[in-house]
């Protein structure tokens, strides 16, 4: 007999329910599954295969308790329902392991849903099979085929979604349809059983002697459980990944903030190294430093930015230990660039040490500061020719002021021994003593000369000077000065302008030129003699005065070249330095290149010495081009060589100023052996007090050195109280103003009676005539 089965609705509704819940709680969990990696992959895929499989088992068990047969009673076997609730959970776990595999495409998720569905399927069968009541079950095969096909439809569908990233919307309605699913399949297959009663027996199960509405109360109570502890562990999981994806995002962004940062900097080469070393990033910096690009040199040893010989040194590996031990390491030295070329750095290493306190790396920041190290060398040079021009110039300063007392000392003595040549009888050994001691006197002031060339204090008379006609007039002197093993040459280009210098001073200092030369030439040689025109004065050779400033005119060059053994670069520096000489005791003063190099400079020019050993010396003599007015009108020392011979003038009433009493004396006694009346004044204010008492006073001879009052100050207050008076100014270096060395006649130290009459001549001639161009006699011409 036939039965028709009834449906709870229940029991019908809460399977649907369950169908729909399970579906969404496995659609969540496999959202998590596809998020996460390893050994979590794997435990959220469990979980899934258990929420999907258990959930369509419980639906299929409420369902089945839903259904009904009017007078007949079901029970279920336990060992059947057990095993048709381990094949969906297996099945679904092996359908999702395959569709969930990297690469997987579209025929592994059909092969994950049929594999899926023919699990579901078999689960509802078996479940059916676990069914004990009196009668016998009949299938159609067309709604088992039905129900296959929507189980494996159904799955298919739940594992393309559980595999793809969906929001909250589209998995509410994906689990919706998924349930309808489900549930559809257990019911279509419900839909073509056929029960036919075949006995009475009672057979003891599940659901025996138990309300089925309770049963399925529980079973879904519990479903309902387990899908919420997973659904919240799903969401616990999911705002944990959440908190993590923003940490991270927050790290990706700093890193590449850092990273930016890193890579805009270019004054500083900053770049990692692990601990043996090993470069691992690169940055900008470094690449316009060292020259290298970063697939270059990432992964090599940083060792190789240090020269040959810091590496045999061991270097690098110091500069690691020590950053290791000491918390830093920081050191200047030379590196290579890749093109090989070599720059100045600063270096500092620090060491990074993990959370664990372990040493993890080293961050090395290099910077280029060859351009400081340049320019600290070259404030070093600077301090080096600023102390040397300073002692120089302390040393020119003591040389004026010897030279000033020496005069002095000599214009006694010279003067004494022409009074007393005078007064001596006419026997000639007696006046070959006077003479010796005249010509040792006049040594000593010809090296005084040279002192006070040197100092820039000697007393010059610059004109319009042809070099070429010079040295041409000189030519017989210096070639009996260098002796017959050495040549002159001499080589003067055309046209060549006039210089501006002392010319009588030129002489000496070519004279001294030439006797160096010779003496560089133990062997013979040649000297050559050479001017030339320049644009402007040289800039930056060795051997400039770096006190004086570069003026930027057109200079003229008087060279005297050798061809012997020159000097070295520490002769070479100090060969200006006066009293410095490599002649030998007794050989030379060491005072002849001083004197040129003061004569230079004194001329508004500057002497360049250039040397090499084994190669000659070069003396190069910088002076100023003469101004077109300058060159073209006589000086005056040939305007009083031209004239006639002056008369002697009439005896004069003469006020003789100095202070000191030697130079006083002696100047007293030349002049009144010349016929002059004497008066005689110590100081300035002496001389003011004698000549408001003189009543006749014709000329006034003072020095300028002196105490409390100097010449030319006694020279002002003179004139504004006598403006007719005349007056002469003796002095033994010049330094006065260019106002002041123009408004009187000076007489340069020392003199002789020859001088001082000459002098005198030409002032009250002058005066007479209202000439006033002869204001210099430049005494002692046998010690030019």
């Amino acid at each position: 007999m036939a039965h028709e089965g009834v449906h709870d609705p229940v029991l019908v509704g809460l399977s649907i329910a369950i169908a729909m819940l399970a579906s969404f709680v496995a659609l969540d969990l496999a959202g998590r599954m596809t998020a996460a990696t390893g050994w979590a992959r794997r435990a959220w895929l469990t979980v899934a295969a258990l929420v999907l499989g258990g959930g369509v088992w419980s639906m299929h068990f409420v369902a089945m308790l839903a259904f009904r047969l009017p007078g007949l009673d079901i029970t279920y076997d336990l060992g059947l329902t057990l095993l048709s609730l381990a094949l969906p959970v297996a099945v679904t776990a092996f359908g999702l392991a395959i569709a969930q595999r990297r690469k997987a495409g579209s025929g592994a998720i059909v092969a994950a849903g049929v594999v899926t569905g023919l699990g579901i399927a078999s689960m509802h069968y078996t479940g059916m099979a676990a069914m004990r009541l009196p009668a016998t079950l009949h299938y159609d095969p067309a709604w088992v085929a039905a129900s296959v096909l929507i189980a494996v439809g159904a799955a298919t569908v739940a594992i393309r979604l559980a595999l793809a990233e969906s929001g909250l919307p589209l998995r509410v309605a994906a689990s919706g349809a998924m349930g309808l699913a489900i549930a559809g399949m257990h019911y279509a297959a419900m839909r073509g059983l056929h029960v036919s009663q075949s006995g009475g027996a009672d057979h003891a199960g599940i659901g025996a002697r138990v309300d089925q509405i309770r049963l399925a109360v529980g079973v879904t109570a519990v479903t309902f459980l387990v899908l919420t502890l997973a659904l919240a562990a799903a969401a616990i999981d999911r705002r944990v990944s959440q908190r993590a994806a923003r940490e991270a995002a927050a790290l990706r962004a700093s890193e590449e903030r850092y990273r930016l940062l890193l890579q805009s900097v270019t004054d500083y080469a900053i770049f990692m190294l692990d601990r043996d070393g090993v470069v691992a990033n690169w940055n900008a910096g470094a690449r316009r430093i060292k020259g290298y690009e970063a697939e270059e040199i990432v992964g090599t040893h940083f060792s190789r930015f240090y020269t040959a010989e810091d590496r045999e040194a061991g270097v690098p590996a110091r500069a690691l230990a020590t950053a290791a031990g000491s918390g830093k390491f920081e050191a200047e030295g030379w590196r290579v660039r890749r093109d090989g070329t070599r720059f100045w750095a600063s270096v500092v290493i620090d060491p990074i040490v993990g959370e664990d306190g372990r040493l993890v790396g080293f961050a090395k920041v290099t910077r280029d500061i060859t351009e400081r190290k340049a320019a600290q060398e070259a404030l070093v040079q600077a301090q080096a020719a600023l102390a040397q021009a300073q002692k120089m110039e302390a040393v020119g300063q003591l040389t004026g002021g010897v030279a000033h007392d020496f005069n002095n000392l000599l214009m006694a003595v010279l003067g004494s021994l022409e009074l007393l040549r005078k007064r001596l009888p006419d026997d000639p050994r007696l006046l070959r003593l006077v003479d010796n001691a005249v010509q040792g006197a006049e040594r000593g002031a010809a090296l005084t000369q040279r002192m006070l060339a040197f100092a820039r204090r000697q007393e010059l008379k610059p004109e319009a000077v042809d070099l070429a006609r010079l040295v041409c007039d000189m030519t017989d002197l210096l070639r009996r000065s260098i002796g017959p093993g050495v040549r002159i040459e001499t080589r003067f280009p055309a046209g060549l302008p006039p210089a501006l210098v002392d010319a009588h001073q030129l002489e000496l200092a070519l004279l001294n030129l030439v006797v160096n030369a010779r003496d560089a030439m133990p062997a013979g040689g040649i000297v050559t003699v050479a001017a030339r025109l320049s644009e402007a004065e040289p800039a930056g050779e060795d051997g400039l005065d770096p006190c004086l400033p570069a003026l930027g005119l057109p200079m003229l060059c008087l060279s005297v070249a050798d061809t012997g053994t020159g000097m070295d670069e520490a002769t070479l520096a100090r060969a200006q330095e006066p009293f410095f000489t490599t002649k030998g005791v007794g050989r030379g003063t060491g005072l002849g290149l001083s004197m040129v190099h003061g004569l230079a400079a004194q001329s508004r020019g500057r002497l360049v010495l250039r040397s090499r050993p084994g190669t000659g010396t070069t003396a190069e003599i910088w002076l100023p081009v003469a101004a077109p007015e300058a060159a073209s009108a006589p000086s005056p020392g040939e305007a009083l060589s031209g004239r006639v011979p002056l008369r002697p003038v009439a005896p004069q009433v003469v006020l003789v100023v100095d202070d000191d009493p030697l130079v006083l004396e002696n100047t007293a006694a030349m002049l009144e052996d010349l016929g002059h009346r004497v008066i005689e004044a110590r100081s300035g204010r002496e001389a003011l007090e004698l000549m408001r008492r003189a009543r006749t006073l014709d000329l006034v001879l003072t020095d300028h050195a002196m105490p409390e009052m100097t010449g030319l100050q006694l020279a002002a207050r003179l004139a504004a109280e006598r403006p007719a008076l005349r007056l002469i100014l003796a002095t033994g270096y010049a330094d006065l103003g260019p106002d002041e060395a123009t408004s009187l006649p000076r007489l340069a130290k020392p003199y002789d009676q020859a001088a001082l009459a000459r002098m005198i001549e030409a002032v009250v001639r002058g005066t007479q005539a209202g000439a006033a161009d002869d204001d210099t006699v430049v005494p002692f011409p046998k010690s030019a």
